[in-house]
């Protein structure tokens, strides 16, 4: 990786500043290449640092529209046996990165991998063969501080209510921060990502410790919102 593309990635290049999920749902018109990368673009000229994209097509696209963007990217791809879906192996891991995306996410948690493939294996084939950034999401301490032990030089609550493990618990994950912040490296970012809601809980976050804040639906779930307020007015 470029000496200037690792140093606009590093905690403190972050500055608490906002990430910005442009996601859209299978079956969404907004779930659309070119759709993705207008929302992008308009995501960074009103200041956030970088995007989080979903599949290599999205990645690509926003990449083409958006040469400077910082992006972090992943693929939502689902296996039997496995409930891993956010970049949950290699093959993944290799085309999220081949699209153009500066730091790749996947899964961090401690649940079986398709295939049955360790995380730390995968972490350091990526590490080696690829010299790729890794964003580690996570659904509690003792993952977040595992997947940083690992060599994840980000770690997010972005599963923190989503497993099966954390069903019982609901996002944001204010109960992570602060502790994750204190045992984690000094080198090593932590987002806050899940369940931010407004700017009130976004500058909340960063208070607790949280290095940058990623927040997807509230800004770009047109889909989900819309219908949220058409539920209630019903």
């Amino acid at each position: 990786m470029p000496p200037e593309r690792s140093s606009r990635l590093g905690r403190s290049a972050l500055g608490g500043g906002l990430i910005v999920s442009v996601q859209a749902p299978e079956g969404s018109p907004l779930r659309h290449p070119d759709v993705i990368a207008a929302m992008a673009e308009a995501s960074l000229a009103n200041g956030a640092i970088g995007v989080r994209l979903e599949s290599p097509e999205h990645i690509g696209a926003v990449r083409r529209r958006c040469p400077e963007a910082v992006i972090i990217g992943l693929w939502k791809r689902s296996f039997p046996g496995s409930s891993v879906y956010i970049t949950p192996g290699w093959e993944e891991i290799r085309a999220v990165w081949a699209a153009g995306a500066d730091v790749v996410a996947l899964d961090a948690t401690d649940r079986p991998r398709p295939g049955g493939e360790p995380l730390g294996a995968l972490i350091e084939r990526t590490r080696r063969e690829l010299g790729a950034s890794l964003m580690a999401d996570i659904d509690s301490l003792a993952n977040g501080l595992r997947a940083a032990e690992l060599g994840c030089q980000w770690v997010g609550t972005t599963l923190y209510g989503y497993t099966e493990a954390s069903s019982g618990l609901k996002p944001p994950a204010w109960g992570l921060l602060a502790p994750l912040r204190q045992r984690l490296p000094r080198e090593v970012a932590l987002i806050c990502e899940g369940g931010i809601a407004g700017p009130d809980q976004a500058e909340r976050a960063v208070a607790e410790g949280a290095d940058a804040v990623v927040v997807g639906t509230a800004i770009t779930g047109v889909d989900l919102q819309v219908a949220a307020y058409v539920k209630a007015l019903a």
